[in-house]
């Protein structure tokens, strides 16, 4: 069944006691969805959009609205929340015992077959029109097209790889210290936010969410910022000092695990990417310093049917979450253009 509160603007699907890949079970486990457009009569024309690492819909809605790919007046597009961000399942809203710093292991397939309840079970759609997503929800969607190849035409993950590599998992192990190295983090159990290690994740963050040549350039000058360190303040450490710290654990550990030769019958990476049908437009972008060009394109080349188009962009993996105009068209275009190709 789903809830839905006045005081928010998404829905609740309840998936009951939902077992997780690693062996713990969520008991009245919840999914935080929304969904822009509605289904035409044979429900053809449905998108499902997860989120990404902190993000929930409402961050991810800048690739929604009229005259974008993404558009509510000819698709149904239903945003999903990952367990773990504070709105579906997660450490700062689950009960005892799995509450706080006992929240379980969340998997990029536990989100996955969660979302599966929702579209299959739920809304009874037999196959999605598309599947597409940014960083972690690109993860996301290349796991839903692995695990269930024949239930998307079409997927377009931007800024993500398949597969968590070993470098951007040593990236991840500095935003998790940043927090759990804080007095007040109390393994879990604080009664307020550790604020000195959310600071601290922004100025971890702040290396490489952006490149080099961002830097350089002085492009946050062009973001109402007034210096570098107004910058880091400003947005960084402001970014995070919103954020739940046991939600960012838990879905850094959700993205470290990522790994698409989990899926069930695959043995490897490899083989778990061969297995997609879905035509493909693979996004990374040129300068991202963990989702790094190089190794999207590697997994790219074991798709049967995808293109990989980097995103010629100094914005480094932020090229993909809407802090640069130009970026967000490019993507947008991209989206666009495989909306409008037809799959036989």
């Amino acid at each position: 069944m789903t809830e839905y509160s006045a005081i928010h603007d998404y829905e609740e699907l309840e998936l009951g006691d939902f077992r997780l890949q690693e062996g713990a079970t969520l008991r009245g486990a919840k999914l935080a969805y929304k969904q822009h457009g509605e289904m035409n009569n044979d429900k053809s024309n449905v998108i499902l959009y997860p989120t990404f690492f902190s993000g929930t819909h409402q961050d991810d809605e800048y690739m929604i609205g009229e005259g974008m790919a993404l558009d509510p007046s000819k698709y149904c597009i239903l945003q999903v929340n990952q367990l773990g961000n504070g709105l579906s399942s997660s450490p700062s809203n689950h009960p005892e015992p799995y509450d706080q710093g006992n929240f379980p292991v969340i998997t990029t397939l536990d989100n996955v077959r969660a979302q599966h309840q929702l579209v299959m079970d739920y809304f009874h759609i037999d196959q999605l029109e598309m599947v597409c997503g940014y960083s972690m929800g690109a993860q996301q969607t290349f796991q839903w097209a692995a695990a269930y190849p024949e239930k998307m035409r079409k997927i377009v993950p931007w800024c993500g790889t398949a597969s968590t590599t070993p470098h951007n998992y040593v990236f991840l192990e500095g935003v998790k210290s940043a927090i759990t190295t804080d007095g007040h983090w109390q393994q879990g159990f604080y009664d307020s936010q550790p604020h000195k290690g959310l600071r601290a994740v922004g100025r971890v963050y702040a290396g490489w969410g952006l490149s080099q040549q961002f830097y350089y350039e002085q492009r946050y000058l062009d973001h109402g910022f007034s210096s570098l360190e107004d910058f880091l303040a400003g947005f960084w450490e402001a970014f995070f000092l919103q954020k739940d710290a046991n939600n960012l654990l838990s879905m850094a550990q959700t993205w470290q695990r990522a790994d698409i030769a989990r899926t069930e019958g695959c043995h490897s990476r490899d083989e778990a990417l061969n297995r997609i049908t879905a035509k493909a437009l693979v996004m990374p972008c040129e300068t991202d310093l963990y989702f790094r060009r190089e190794d999207v394109e590697r997994e790219t080349n074991c798709i049967p049917n995808a293109e990989c188009r980097p995103i010629p962009s100094i914005y480094g993996h932020f090229a993909g979450i809407g802090f640069h105009e130009e970026d967000t068209a490019f993507i947008n275009q991209g989206i666009k253009e495989l909306l409008e190709t037809s799959v036989d």
